[in-house]
């Protein structure tokens, strides 16, 4: 760790911290309708339920809400997937890319319909420019959109009393992408054009190269091929709806993606914005700042010491170079530390705050090669995954999986006193027990059982590209990231393949809807109770205990569930790592 390092971090999470109060207050007044940006483009939000026939002021019950989510995502899962089938025969396909194959086709729409973005192909040489703009885009938008419906669903049951409605989901949805993704995405976009990110319809160019190279033939290249596309577009609303799926495969680390150390922390920062934000829309919405700023500092707690480890791992380097006599000591020439896998105009502060931010925040973007980190540098990323994704967590999905941990905390600490445990003046009765029971376990089922299954299977064990403790953390990291929508990948592992295109494609399905269910079933049934009135034996939840008291919630159900896992993966590895 050197003062670079910290000095890079602290401007980070300063700016971040600095936009969460505005943007939130913001979103928050656009929920309640008393926004004046409502009443600028009311008339184009009246025109959009006009076309779609919809009444805004129809009120839904939690059970037609969660039906109109699930029917919504089906139908864009289902486009996404034809559009792919079809794209050899549909314009805007300068390079003539053939139709996507039936099982990657499937992983994809399934992806990019929950709001995972995990990416088994690469885009530049697989993806139409159709394909990516009306299908792939398209579906970061309106799965964004879809997480911060159902939070904004979940608040309004602890605000209504003896209510049977939670709102309408096509009304959230549309202010979710009109209000808050468009004009936001709009702005990132022009600035990241301007920095050199690319933004055309024009094929990919043949440039001739200064100095002739070898390919893996041996043959001489003295060409090259430079792919292009409408991608500032798509990586503006990548990042601000933690969708992450990058234009071309190497993703953000690619110059036409992210070209500038200005366009790099531009992009850092609008992963972790929205989630951020929407604490602080929580506590305005439920009319207590405080709670909102609480569940703020919970995820701080867990994101900065995280983030602090896993770049002093970087910046130690590699063990085993070090005993070689390599000079991994940070220069005036040279950020020294692991530079495997990174890029060197990020070097490894850019790059450890960018992987553990897509990692921590269900964005899944990357600046660097999550795969060359050392053991323990990605056993951190690995673990911000498992945890949920609720240190920040994607735009909506995050806070609302957050909030499920408040319940448990909440209900454990009422035991604990002898109390009928409540939140927000609500009652958390065994219903509301067994949903969130529901939202925090399926995710580590999905991920424990995926694992389990590919590490056996033969036809799975193909796709390890590296054996050992390595190739065990490789199939880990990617149930992982299925399992909890994030998207990222260790990318030794060959998942392009059936047995994972399927696989992996019904791990996130699971981890999406089956969370997001349970999740709109407790807004109902909080939305019917009666507010309970503050007494001297209420438990306080935005006092610095229960802050403390929640996140040792988190990393005690966290640790618990994958410790054993992680042992047989990246802290096997980093042990013999050590012994080399």
């Amino acid at each position: 760790m050197n003062l670079n390092n910290l000095l890079q971090t602290g401007i980070f999470l300063f700016i971040l911290i600095l936009s969460v109060k505005p943007l939130g207050a913001y979103m928050a007044r656009v929920f309640e309708g008393t926004s004046a940006v409502n009443r600028w483009f009311g008339a184009w939000e009246c025109f959009v339920y006009r076309l779609c026939g919809i009444d805004p002021d129809e009120e839904m019950g939690w059970k037609t809400y969660a039906f109109a989510m699930l029917i919504f995502n089906a139908i864009g899962l289902l486009f996404v997937y034809f559009l792919q089938r079809f794209q050899n025969i549909l314009p805007l396909n300068p390079l003539h890319l053939p139709a996507v194959s039936p099982d990657s086709a499937f992983n994809t729409a399934i992806s990019f319909a929950t709001n995972t973005n995990w990416q088994g192909y690469a885009g530049e040489s697989t993806m139409s420019y159709l394909t990516q703009m009306l299908g792939l885009a398209v579906q970061n938008f309106v799965s964004a959109a879809t997480g911060i419906a159902i939070l904004v669903a979940l608040i309004r049951g602890f605000v209504r009393r003896e209510a049977k409605t939670i709102g309408n989901f096509w009304v959230d949805l549309v202010r979710s992408t009109l209000y808050i993704l468009l004009p936001l995405s709009i702005l990132l976009s022009v600035v990241l054009v301007s920095q050199g990110v690319v933004q055309t319809f024009s094929k990919s160019q043949v440039v001739e190269l200064i100095q002739p190279v070898k390919d893996s033939d041996g043959n001489f290249m003295a060409t090259q091929v430079l792919p292009l596309g409408p991608a500032a577009s798509q990586i503006a609303i990548k990042q601000l709806g933690t969708n992450g799926g990058g234009f071309f495969n190497v993703n953000s680390s690619h110059p036409f993606e992210n070209p500038t150390p200005f366009s790099n922390i531009l992009e850092m920062l609008a992963i972790l914005l929205i989630p951020g934000a929407l604490c602080y829309t929580f506590g305005c919405m439920v009319k207590d700042k405080r709670q909102g700023w609480a569940l703020l500092i919970a995820m701080l707690i867990i994101f900065v010491p995280c983030l602090l480890m896993c770049m002093q791992v970087e910046q130690a380097g590699n063990p085993v170079l070090e005993k070689l006599g390599v000079d991994q000591t940070a220069g005036a020439l040279h950020s020294g530390g692991n530079m495997e896998g990174k890029e060197s105009r990020f070097g490894i502060a850019s790059s450890v705050i960018w992987a553990c931010a897509t990692t921590a925040a269900s964005n899944g973007s990357v600046n660097s090669m999550h795969d060359s980190y050392l053991p323990l540098g990605g056993l951190i990323l690995m673990w911000l995954i498992q945890l949920g994704e609720v240190v920040f967590g994607g735009v909506g999905s995050g806070l609302y999986g957050m909030i499920a941990f408040v319940i448990l905390a909440v209900f454990i600490a009422g035991l604990m006193v002898g109390r009928t445990p409540e939140y927000l003046g609500k009652k958390i009765e065994a219903y509301e027990m067994k949903m969130a029971t529901i939202v925090i376990l399926i995710p580590p089922i999905v991920v424990l059982l995926g694992t389990a299954i590919a590490v056996v299977y033969p036809i799975a064990k193909t796709s390890i590209l590296n054996p050992g403790a390595h190739g065990f953390s490789e199939v880990l990291y990617a149930f992982s990231s299925a399992g909890n929508n994030n998207g990222s990948a260790f990318a030794g592992l060959n998942a392009n393949t059936p047995f994972y295109n399927i696989a992996l494609g019904v791990a996130m399905f699971f981890a999406r809807y089956w969370l997001a269910i349970p999740i709109l079933a407790i807004a109902g049934s909080l939305a019917k109770k009666k507010i309970i009135p503050e007494s001297a034996g209420t438990l306080p939840t935005h006092t610095p205990l229960f802050v403390c008291f929640l996140v040792a919630i988190v990393l005690i159900v966290g640790a618990l569930t994958f410790s054993p896992a992680l042992a047989l993966g990246p802290i096997v590895e980093h042990l013999m790592i050590a012994v080399h």
